[in-house]
């Protein structure tokens, strides 16, 4: 199967992915209730979509083409209050996060869908151990080349990205140590971890031809690495953030992306190339593994600097940028956390030492997406 076209898009728009977790209300772990709850959402008239994931007990929602942080929020707010009444009606609750605190894997089951059964043959007790949860954001690009140029230009800012967002610190009910968890489930597959480092669309198209030529590869769905091109969109697809536990936080980090982006495309701040890569998988394990106080490596220079440090710098560069698009309440929220040293996965350790039950700080996380305050 050849490489689609890329699609013409919008340049620094956005779409943002979110998949949710289905619990029950009585000791909330997961729940099967997927297709119940598409049943439901199916009558509903809302923004962008709603799709089954791997297993029964996950979901996806999607926004439509956005302009700005703000819109991501006025999008998601609809989609998550329409999600807040349906699973109300099958007393179940919708909760964020990158992992369910204490779910076994091995009791989930796959969702009736062609692919997922394909995917489960193929990569076994892998598929259910993916009952993991992230949120993906898309971003426009004028051209094939440009984006190729974006997604490696955003590699640089994977930690940033995974850090903000990490909100997985528990798996089967014990505390990993990490606090995005999430993504080491990720790693486990083939063909997940960084793009090759090529920066023009008929070289990316090239290697597309030798992996489909080797019979590795159909389609780019079969790439899971942090960043891919998704051509039929005309953007680049940022799949490394865990999903935050509020809609506020996921908007936030869709205005911080597009910021970012805005800033590239205007600046043209450097020519990627593969060394920029010797530093990328420890880079990324360090914001895994420490959030917001990992340690970060400068690709070139080699400095090691504070993580928080270096997303703070980033945040007063592309400030100019954020007020051009709207995003600077996005930037303020989240380095605020930054500043603080507290993101999502700091929240959930606090109300787990406060607790001592990892049910009821899921309880506490699915009023946290409800919007109730706490």
């Amino acid at each position: 199967m050849p490489l689609e076209h890329f699609s013409p898009s919008l340049p620094l728009t956005l779409g943002v992915e979110l998949e949710l977790q289905l619990v029950n209300t009585h000791d909330y772990n997961l729940a099967p209730y997927a297709m119940d709850m598409l049943r439901l959402m199916e009558k509903q008239q809302l923004p962008g979509s709603v799709v089954p994931e791997m297993t029964r007990s996950m979901i996806e929602v999607s926004t439509g083409i956005c302009h700005s942080a703000s819109e991501v929020l006025s999008q998601l707010t609809p989609i998550r209050n329409a999600l807040v009444q349906c699973a109300d009606k099958l007393n179940i609750a919708v909760v964020g996060g990158g992992t369910h605190p204490f779910q076994e894997w091995h009791q989930q089951r796959i969702y009736d869908k062609p692919r997922f059964h394909e995917l489960s043959a193929l990569y076994g007790y892998l598929t259910k151990q993916f009952t993991i949860f992230g949120q993906h954001i898309h971003i426009g690009c004028p051209d094939a080349d440009a984006a190729l140029l974006m997604l490696h230009r955003m590699s640089r800012y994977i930690p940033h990205f995974i850090a903000l967002s990490a909100s997985s610190p528990f798996v089967q009910g014990h505390d990993t140590a990490f606090d995005s968890a999430r993504l080491n489930s990720v790693f486990a597959f083939p063909l997940s971890g960084r793009a090759p480092c090529v920066l023009t669309w008929q070289a990316f198209e090239a290697y597309f031809d030798k992996m489909t030529a080797t019979g590795v590869v159909k389609s780019m769905k079969d790439f899971y690495w942090d960043i891919r091109p998704k051509p039929e969109f005309g953007t680049i697809e940022i799949r490394v953030f865990d999903t935050p536990l509020t809609i506020e936080r996921a908007a936030a980090l869709a205005g911080y992306v597009q910021s970012l982006a805005a800033w590239m495309l205007d600046t043209q701040p450097f020519v990627p190339t593969e060394d920029d890569y010797l530093v990328y998988t420890y880079n990324r394990f360090q914001a895994c593994r420490f959030g917001l106080e990992a340690v970060y490596v400068e690709p070139g220079s080699g400095q090691h600097i504070p993580l928080a440090e270096h997303i703070c710098q980033t945040m007063e560069r592309i400030a100019p940028y954020a007020v051009q698009y709207g995003a600077t309440p996005a930037l303020q929220m989240l380095h605020n956390d930054v500043s603080t040293s507290h993101n999502d996965a700091r929240w959930l350790r606090e109300r787990q030492a406060r607790e001592q039950l990892l049910g009821e700080v899921t309880r506490q996380a699915s009023r946290r997406f409800r919007g109730e305050a706490l």
